[in-house]
């Protein structure tokens, strides 16, 4: 048989019509999981726009091994903090409440999931930092994810104050209750928000305007902020470059996390993380 189709193969005209069909069903194969996760996901879930899933096994432990390697402490360590925000029950139930009674409740699922943001929370516990700012909040899971890892620090005696910035002001709704003690949202234009903004950053996260330019002023704009060891998260790395050329000016390392979410159509974006 295998004779039989080199054979033909080499047939003019006829072996290039059969090749076409063994490489199309070779790599169809590879599309055959995402369609019928997107099927799947078209009848399952509301979500039109910021996606949520979580992230396969084996992602979430390079996940963890990247961040051990950046804050130098143990990889357990770093799992255990993962392991905290996934079994964090009282924050689950507070976004499912808060989402149930929003405006917005019908774009948004039930069951909650954090994907890459898992990575952000065990970040803000291994850092422990004073001050946290992420632009673009959206519906505020990465304000609950991040006011999260404060309670827990201040709990363990250190305290860390969260800033959203959105130009939305229906933005950060499911930043509420006990959460918005340590944090707040301040709406406007993210760059001028952080111009206004006296302080030092610990750990500042890029999530905002998803244009290449405005994400590059945001960076140049806190440059000048950045605490001695600060983290700087790009949430649009997997799209530009910019947090990459502002390391490489900055005299700074430069890491670059691909997330694998489970069971979704969605390829997955990633984490671009700055750091000294």
């Amino acid at each position: 048989m295998r004779k039989l189709k080199r054979a033909i193969v080499r047939v003019p005209i006829l072996g290039r019509a059969v090749l076409v069909v063994i490489r199309a069903k070779t790599a169809i194969g590879y599309f055959r999981k995402p369609l019928f996760n997107l099927v799947k996901w078209l009848f399952r879930s509301n979500e039109i726009t910021n996606y949520t899933y979580d992230l396969e096994k084996n992602n979430v432990r390079y996940l963890a091994s990247l961040i051990a390697d950046i804050t130098n402490i143990e990889f357990s360590v770093v799992m255990e903090y993962i392991k905290e925000i996934e079994e964090d029950k009282e924050l689950r139930k507070h976004i499912i409440d808060a989402t149930a009674k929003s405006d917005f409740s019908f774009v948004a699922d039930k069951k909650v999931c954090f994907g890459r943001r898992i990575g952000w929370y065990a970040l803000a516990r291994a850092l422990k930092p004073k001050t946290v700012i992420e632009t673009g909040v959206d519906k505020g899971l990465g304000s609950c994810v991040l006011t999260a890892a404060l309670k827990k620090n201040k709990e363990e005696g250190y305290e860390g104050r969260y800033y959203g910035t959105d130009i939305n002001p229906k933005a950060g709704y499911l930043l509420s209750g006990d959460y918005a003690n340590y944090g707040s949202i301040l709406y406007g234009d993210s760059i001028e928000s952080l111009k206004a903004h006296d302080g030092m950053i610990d750990l500042f996260v890029n999530d905002s305007d998803h244009s290449s330019d405005y994400e590059a002023e945001e960076y140049n704009t806190i440059k000048n902020k950045l605490s001695k060891n600060a983290v700087v998260l790009g949430d649009n790395s997997h799209c530009t470059d910019k947090l990459l050329e502002f390391s490489l000016e900055a005299n700074r390392n430069f890491v670059f996390f691909q997330e694998k979410p489970c069971e979704h159509w969605y390829p997955g974006a990633g984490i671009g993380v700055s750091f000294r």
